[in-house]
């Protein structure tokens, strides 16, 4: 099927690259690019036309994280309406996460919030020298709920609370030193596309396999730790600190608590 929000494009190698394209919005996470994301990601885990998937962004920005628009919504949605877009962007990462073939960040410009939750899912990351990131919720009274399972997973509980509690912008150098990213390189596309031929000359099953044991050895992110991150996000959507930000944003002014 044709997507709107990404493009998919596998070559003669069985390398298929997924680019976000919604380069005037940044690649923002919209409700329509996760479902996209989501449905992708599904073919994908199934498609034996393909040995490696790359992550990549249209535009100056790889991922700017949640589409605001989508997240505005949210304030005036009910309780069951929040649970059920809370669970889809949950859902988004899972699969992404267990996708039994290798996935490859290819990043540049921008990666903030959810785009830091799309490089903690990548297998491995590359970025461009002039890559920045963040985790910028808490700048907007928001909580990074769902990504945080696989950030903490990426970096560490000391670094996701460096980055986390504090919205710092971090420099590409800096994202590869806590793990974020595996490596800053000047030639990204050559080095991604020489990463994910490396994954050519080696078995399938046994990658996907040895994906899935080193997965099992990490973190836990199951059914239980997944809907309490749901639940925690469907209740920073009720506080009155997201409307606030969220508004600040919009209207362009610093929210209240600003000083």
């Amino acid at each position: 099927m044709p997507y709107s929000t990404i493009s998919l494009n596998t070559d003669a190698n069985a390398i298929t690259t997924m680019t976000l394209n919604r380069p005037d919005k940044h690649n923002a996470l919209s409700a329509e690019m996760i479902a996209e994301i989501t449905d992708a990601t599904q073919k994908l885990a199934k498609d034996t036309g393909t040995r490696v998937v790359i992550l990549a962004g249209n535009g100056k920005s790889f991922c700017a994280g949640g589409d605001l628009a989508w997240m505005k919504e949210q304030m005036t949605a009910t309780r069951p309406q929040r649970i059920q877009e809370a669970r889809k962007l949950a859902e988004m990462l899972f699969h992404l996460n267990t996708l039994p073939k290798p996935l490859i960040g290819n990043i540049h410009g921008n990666a903030f919030g959810g785009g830091v939750g799309l490089i903690s899912v990548c297998d491995t990351a590359y970025c461009s020298i002039n890559a920045k990131f963040s985790l910028t919720e808490v700048k907007l009274g928001l909580i990074p709920a769902t990504i945080s399972l696989y950030v903490n997973a990426k970096i560490g509980e000391t670094n996701t609370r460096y980055t986390g509690l504090s919205a710092r912008l971090l420099s590409a150098g800096k994202a590869e030193k806590i793990g974020l990213i595996s490596e800053v390189v000047e030639d990204l596309h050559d080095v991604v596309n020489e990463e994910a031929r490396r994954y050519l000359e080696l078995a399938p099953a046994a990658v996907a396999a040895t994906k899935a044991l080193f997965r099992s050895l990490g973190s836990v992110i199951d059914d239980v730790v997944i809907d309490q991150t749901i639940e925690r996000l469907a209740d920073t959507w009720e506080h009155p600190e997201a409307m606030e930000g969220v508004s600040a944003f919009f209207e362009k002014r610093a929210p209240s608590w600003k000083p």
